[in-house]
């Protein structure tokens, strides 16, 4: 018996560990995010200032300007990154993130759409932005699912059905930035590119709730998304419904993906790069929902504290993450064999 439970309790041992030590680098992020900006303000200062005490101006600063900023990358970051790690769980592949199967592509376009068609007078134009992505990622989720049912939702015919997806919704996407006048455009374009620039408390709620409903239901059927990187009829020997299972997990990662996507934009490449280095952390077969979200959550913060502060001008934060993510997706590429699933 003991020989049985070795091989799990180690991995296990791993996955505490690497949460550990991802929280307090986390927390050492947040500080430094918290402290930089036009004047740095010193630790005493900084922590004088959240408590509503000091000069009046380092108190807006970091109360006002950046703590706001900083929650929502954490809470995009996770979102993403949880989403990242579940989809490439489910489907058993590292390149089934929402960002390449069109999942970001359809929250963006659908609400493109609700600005192109508010800014022409239309009367969906008041449709929130987070229903709107939600709407918008969930269509783009359910039209893959049907055009790649032959591929049962694996391998790589759902990626080849995601990056097509991912051009046409592009195309409209496009498109529907020329029918609106110049300041909506410019918005809109700045969004797309993945941005955290002037958010506020308003941007972060919707993201918040989408996590405190949906991250517990991602640790909930963390058991049941280890049981799904075996085959079907192993899974459903051990009592699990692997149909509907992959199926809610999925929806779950699509909901998650939609609303990170509703308050920053479709930041590039977080939900792809964050599962993996989670798995490899933990040095685990599944990827652990908890690291994966931390992982995600440090690589939004770090990239848009350098994003703001590393030039003179203020950069998405998707233009960051893209340069990391782009040759990243390359060496994923270079590496998957055909015929071969991995996670």
């Amino acid at each position: 018996m003991t020989g049985l439970l070795t091989p799990r309790w180690r991995p296990r041992r791993r996955v505490v560990g690497a949460i550990s030590v991802t929280s307090v680098v986390l927390l050492v992020v947040v500080g430094a995010a918290l402290s930089v900006g036009d004047r740095w303000t010193p630790p005493m200062q900084l922590f004088s200032a959240l408590l509503g005490h000091g000069a009046e101006n380092t108190v807006y600063a970091v109360v006002d300007v950046r703590l706001p900023r900083v929650v929502i990358a954490l809470a995009v970051g996770a979102a993403f990154g949880i989403a990242g790690g579940l989809s490439q769980s489910v489907l058993r592949n590292p390149l089934a993130s929402p960002d390449v199967l069109g999942i970001g592509a359809g929250a963006s376009c659908a609400v493109v759409a609700v600005i192109a068609i508010g800014s022409l007078g239309g009367p969906i134009g008041a449709v929130p932005v987070p229903f709107a992505a939600l709407a918008g990622g969930l269509a783009a989720a359910a039209s893959i699912a049907a055009l790649a049912r032959d591929g049962a939702l694996r391998g790589q015919r759902i990626l080849l059905v995601g990056i097509a997806l991912t051009a046409a919704l592009t195309g409209l996407t496009q498109y529907l930035l020329t029918l609106v006048d110049i300041y909506d455009a410019q918005r809109a374009a700045v969004w797309i590119t993945g941005s955290l620039n002037a958010r506020t408390w308003t941007d972060v709620v919707p993201v918040m709730i989408g996590l405190a409903v949906l991250a517990p239901a991602a640790l909930v059927l963390a058991h049941t998304n280890r049981a799904l990187l075996f085959d079907d009829d192993v899974a459903s020997g051990w009592g699990v419904r692997t149909a509907r299972s992959r199926v809610l997990l999925v929806v779950i990662a699509v909901c998650l993906a939609a609303l990170a996507t509703s308050a920053a934009g479709p930041v590039a490449f977080v939900a792809l790069v964050s599962g993996q280095l989670a798995r490899r952390m933990a040095a685990v077969p599944d990827i652990p929902p908890v690291l994966a979200g931390l992982t995600g959550a440090l690589l939004v913060l770090v990239a848009d504290t350098l994003a703001r502060t590393l030039f003179p001008f203020q950069l998405p934060v998707g233009v960051l993450t893209a340069l990391v993510g782009a040759p990243y997706l390359l060496y994923l590429l270079q590496r998957s064999k055909p015929r071969k699933s991995v996670v």
